[in-house]
């Protein structure tokens, strides 16, 4: 089965802890300290492939993990560095964080590779904390945090043209004539089960097609299958619209226009603003005195909707139907519609509550605790977004109120673990 969404768990590595240790040599007797950093976890990133075009790896294997940093060891030995967790998706790949819906990232155009979980860093060795007062330090900086998230991944593939149309219309035909596309063929309802895509060669100059399969009265609200593929036309730049004009299935192909119609707008009103054109299929079908393809015209064409009648069978109209679009789309803006980040997990990432501790130790002033390591494991400080959090963070938190209820004065140096700051009141 085609696999165009998947939920799936990750998670970045833990940064391995730094070590505590002092040099022991036969004419050493007062070494000082040499303990090791920890190495950093591994991180979660995202790569597009090329050769993927739906989300099947992730049907069956659901929790992904990156591997965490080793413990610094003795004679400054620094851990390994976890190994990262690379996770192929093909373009056009949408990934959410799962309980808001809200986007992270979109794998489309130039974005081929994105970092969404950062490893947490290893922590300093208990060399780093010698001082001229505390020569003989017994601390070691623990490891930041491995970060968890749960993911939504949504394919919706990139097409400059989307064919909709009922069930059993020819429009597997069509694509099969008009591309290289080789769908499944039948004369059964649903034979197309997913998305297929095609490209149609102009004299040279090409454009892709998208065959939206199972779109049926009532499909924006989940009925049939329509549900499932209708996003798959949103980014689409026009659409050919395919309706059976001989009516072998008994059904009106007016009407069919316009209850196809209706489902695209109630799925997204934007959709009818885009280009469409009405591809009346099965002329070689039509048998009695009957004109459809004049109906069809007289209702369309005033309302600036061109029809064309063709055979996907025969061939016939094919030619000026697939160059009216590449016109068309000449027209049209080219730009791929490419969904805007919502979720930055870097500084949205929710920290659990948690205490922390201020006390000055040699004219410092030491902040501690859980809640503050782990917000250093999530924060990317070097980051001007990342930094902001982090006073945010302060502020928020009572911390910097803390501080100042202490007498702490502009130029006093703050430490969190192994970093240091000038306060300033802002």
């Amino acid at each position: 089965m085609f696999a165009d969404r998947a939920r799936i768990i990750v998670r970045s590595g833990k940064g391995g802890d730094g070590h505590v240790s002092f040099r022991r040599e036969k004419y050493v007797p007062t070494g000082g300290p040499d303990g090791g950093d920890g190495g950093n976890g591994g991180s979660v990133i995202f790569e597009v492939d090329e050769g993927l075009n739906t989300l099947s790896e992730y049907r069956h294997v659901h929790k992904y993990k990156a591997e965490n940093g080793e413990d610094g060891g003795k004679k400054n030995c620094h851990g390994k560095n976890g190994a990262d967790v690379i996770l192929k998706v093909p373009e056009g790949t949408v990934i959410k964080e799962a309980e808001t819906g809200k986007v992270i990232t979109d794998m489309s155009l130039e974005n081929r590779r994105y970092v969404l979980l950062k490893g947490g860093h290893g922590g300093n060795g208990n060399q780093h904390y010698a001082t001229s007062t505390m020569q003989a330090p017994k601390y070691a900086q623990p490891g930041q945090p491995a970060r968890e998230l749960t993911l939504q991944l949504e394919l919706k593939v990139i097409a400059d043209v989307g064919l909709v149309g009922f069930p059993n219309v020819g429009k597997s035909t069509f694509l099969s004539r008009v591309t290289n596309a080789r769908p499944k063929i039948a004369n059964y309802h649903f034979t197309t089960l997913q998305p297929n895509l095609g490209v149609v060669d102009l004299d040279h100059d090409g454009f892709v097609i998208a065959d939206i399969p199972g779109l049926i009265e009532g499909a924006s609200e989940g009925a049939g299958l329509g549900f499932e593929f209708l996003r798959h036309i949103e980014r689409t730049r026009m659409m050919i619209h395919v309706v059976d004009v001989a009516g072998t299935e008994g059904r009106d192909p007016i009407e069919d226009a316009y209850a196809i119609n209706k489902e695209l707008e109630k799925y997204q009103a934007d959709l009818m603003h885009r280009p469409q054109v009405i591809a009346a299929n099965k002329t070689d079908c039509i048998f009695g005195e009957d004109d459809p393809v004049a109906r069809l015209k007289a209702e369309f064409e005033p309302k600036g909707v061109k029809v064309f009648p063709i055979s996907a069978v025969t061939g016939e109209g094919l030619k000026e139907l697939l160059y009216f679009v590449q016109q068309t789309l000449k027209e049209c803006p080219p730009k791929v519609k490419v969904f805007e980040q919502e979720f930055d997990p870097e500084v949205e990432y929710i920290i659990e509550e948690g205490g922390y501790t201020v006390e000055e130790i040699d004219g410092e002033f030491v902040v501690e605790g859980p809640q503050i390591e782990k917000m250093l494991g999530y924060t990317n400080l070097e980051t001007e977004k990342g930094f902001n959090f982090f006073q945010k963070f302060l502020k928020d938190n009572g911390i910097l109120e803390e501080l100042e209820k202490r007498g702490i004065q502009d130029g006093d140096t703050v430490r969190l673990y192994g970093l240091s700051f000038d306060y300033y009141k802002s």
